[in-house]
């Protein structure tokens, strides 16, 4: 499919709550409504055992299945101009049940850029304290899993082969590279 011009018009063909779906030339996207972006957390527990991740698991509409993920949540979904930090620290307690002593924004990514315009924000949360049951809100359903890191390849394989969707976000987890501060 070839580019669009910058001149070419962008035109709206469905909004709904969340996402909008556009098309500029012959190429259509989807893209989030009202400026919303996304905060997903790498959040690294440590303890006498080693270091874990915390994972979560959920029920996912389009897919049509559960799906292992980083947790994640929307930035000013409910409070406009509300900062991808302050957006992490509310998902991940409401998620997992973790709160975090040190954060650390690693920068903007994309998701799937050929098809969606959403951006996320990755941060890393260490220093956990559990503070409660996670789970979600509004019967969103979430078991939480803490993995130690050691044997994070082989969960997520067994995870696999039990039908679960894998984010591609928890490839991270695969490569390390994030891991090893």
């Amino acid at each position: 499919m070839s580019r669009p011009g910058a001149d070419t018009p962008i035109e709206t063909r469905w909004e709904g709550r969340f996402i909008t779906v556009k098309q500029q030339g012959s190429w259509e996207y989807v893209s989030r409504s009202r400026g919303i972006h996304a905060a997903v957390i790498l959040a690294i527990d440590e303890d006498a055992d080693g270091r874990h991740v915390i994972l979560v698991e959920q029920y996912r509409v389009p897919l049509k299945l559960r799906c292992l993920e980083l947790p994640a949540g929307l930035v000013g979904d409910d409070t406009a101009g509300e900062a991808s930090e302050s957006a992490a620290a509310r998902e991940l307690e409401e998620e997992t049940g973790y709160r975090a002593d040190h954060w650390r924004t690693v920068g903007e990514f994309y998701s799937s850029p050929g098809m969606v315009s959403e951006s996320f924000t990755l941060l890393v949360a260490t220093g956990l304290n559990k503070v409660g049951a996670g789970g979600g809100v509004d019967g969103e359903d979430i078991t939480v899993h803490r993995v130690p890191l050691t044997g994070i390849a082989d969960f997520i394989a067994k995870k696999r082969a039990g039908g679960c969707g894998i984010d591609v976000r928890v490839a991270l987890l695969l490569a390390g590279g994030l891991l090893a501060e």
